[in-house]
This record gives C-alpha cells, sequence and structure tokens, in this order.
C-alpha cells in the first residue's frame, strides 16, 4: 500500500508550480488530491489550471478534485473545504501553499498590493487552518503544512522589502502558535522552505526573470520535502521551520543535481531569509 493511500490532502495555490509538484508528489503515493486554486480557465502566460493537474494527479495514481477556491474569501474557504471532506469522507492535511509576492519597501509599495500579500499569506493559513480544523481533529495522520521560512530577524531581510517579509514571517509564527495550539488534537503543524531559490513562476515574473530561474532548482525538492513530512505517521515532528535540503538529507539523500533547474552552468542562488 502507498504511503498516503485513503488520505486526502488539501492544497491551496495546487495549479502550478510548487502546489502542483506537491498535488504529483502526493498522487504518486496513493492520496486524494484537493487542488484548490483561482485558476479555473487558461492564462495567456502562465501555464496549468486546477483542471489540467487534477487530470496529471488521476494519471499519477491519485484522486481528484479541483475546486476554484480565492483564499481571500473566508465563507469560501469553509464551503470548498467541506466539500472537499464531505467528498473524500474526511481531511487529513492541508497545505498552504497560495501566496503572494512584491519585493518593494514601504515607500514604494502600494497598499492594496500589501493587502493583497498579507490576505494571501499570512491570514489565509489562519483561516484555511481554522476552517479545516474541525475535520483534522478527526484525523489519524492530520498535517498543517505551511510554505514559509525560518524566522530570520537580521535587517537586511526588512531593509528592502519588509512588507513581503512580515507577511511571511506571520506565517511561520502562525505556524508555531498552532503546533502548540493544536498539539493535544494530534495534529501536527510545520513550515518548509527551500534553501535555494525555485524556479516558478513567481521568479520569473516578480523577481529576477527566466536568467534566475536558471540559478534555480525545480519545485519537486520542496514536494519531495513536503512529502517527507506528510507521510510522517507519528506527530512528533511539530513545530518546525524546516529547509527542504536539511529534511531530504536526514532521509539520506546525498544527490541533489537532478533538482537543477538550469544546466549546471551557474551557482545555486540561496533563498530568502537565509544567510
Amino acid at each position: 500500500m502507498s504511503r498516503l493511500t485513503n488520505r486526502t490532502v488539501f492544497i491551496t495555490g495546487g495549479s502550478r508550480g510548487i502546489g502542483r509538484a506537491i498535488a504529483l508528489a502526493c498522487a504518486r503515493e496513493g492520496a486524494n488530491v484537493v487542488i484548490a486554486a483561482k485558476s479555473d480557465t487558461p492564462h495567456p502566460k502562465l501555464p496549468g489550471t486546477i483542471h489540467s493537474v487534477a487530470e496529471e494527479v488521476r494519471e499519477a495514481g491519485g484522486q481528484a478534485l479541483p475546486l476554484v477556491l480565492d483564499v481571500r474569501d473566508d465563507a469560501m474557504v469553509k464551503a470548498r473545504i467541506d466539500e472537499a471532506a464531505e467528498h473524500f469522507g474526511g481531511l487529513d492535511m492541508l497545505v498552504n501553499n497560495a501566496g503572494a509576492i512584491r519585493l518593494q519597501g514601504v515607500e514604494k509599495l502600494k497598499p492594496s498590493r500589501y493587502d493583497l500579500m498579507h490576505q494571501v499569506n499570512a491570514r489565509a493559513v489562519f483561516t484555511c487552518s481554522q476552517a479545516a480544523l474541525p475535520w483534522l481533529k478527526q484525523s489519524e495522520q492530520a498535517h498543517i503544512l505551511s510554505l514559509s521560512p525560518p524566522l530570520n530577524l537580521a535587517p537586511k531581510w526588512f531593509a528592502q522589502y519588509g512588507p513581503y517579509t512580515t507577511t511571511k514571517y506571520a506565517m511561520t509564527m502562525l505556524t508555531l502558535g498552532m503546533a502548540e495550539e493544536f498539539r493535544s488534537h494530534g495534529i501536527a503543524v510545520n513550515a518548509l522552505w527551500p534553501k535555494t531559490l525555485i524556479a516558478t513562476a513567481a521568479i520569473e515574473f516578480e523577481v529576477g526573470g527566466p536568467q534566475m530561474m536558471a540559478q534555480g532548482r525545480k519545485p519537486e525538492i520542496m514536494a519531495d520535502a513536503a512529502l517527507s513530512i506528510l507521510c510522517r505517521g507519528d506527530h512528533s515532528l511539530t513545530g518546525q521551520a524546516l529547509i527542504d535540503e536539511d529534511l531530504l538529507r536526514q532521509d539520506g539523500i546525498t544527490d541533489f543535481e537532478h533538482y537543477r533547474y538550469g544546466d549546471g552552468s551557474k551557482p545555486l542562488l540561496p533563498d530568502l531569509f537565509l544567510d
């Protein structure tokens, strides 16, 4: 039996990038995968919709449920999580992957963009986790996993893009709090962050373009690390801000070259918030 057979995983922002990679990794382990994102129809620049990923999930061996979700809408969040749990007969894992980024400081950033980052990053961890909690309490393998960094208070991580930093750190602080709050319910709560830049649309269109992507790794390294966390049957691993490569090394993996996005001619770039 595969490690996630009969387990249901709800992934926000699951139609592209890291979310899609996690969905497919879980599918290969036999999971029921809920792909929840706004991308109901094809985007002119970005590949993938909830429906195309659902088909990939089925081809990989999992059951799929594509759901249109805007994580800023509280009522929709609760309705979609309840719908998913009722469809599959429960909910075991929530992956808070949806994210928004704009690397600007306070002087230049529009308040509306800060609101967006706060709502999609920090606030969505709160609302999605709260909505999932009644179902997670009923699971024997309950996990909440948020894609957010370790708390590094070095001033350089605030100097140029403090607004984004505060929304990502808030995700991790909520993670630490929920790990203790939900411990008595047997729910593990962790954060996961990449050691190096990950080649995604956010990097291509918001940060550094195709040239920077060539210095990153494929989303599959984050998916494999997420799978390592989600497949653990006990709840001893909780309240941690984990790094993908470090976690995989603990699992005995030593060769990471196949995760490279580029041809290896350029050095890998460390991700934000890591010294």
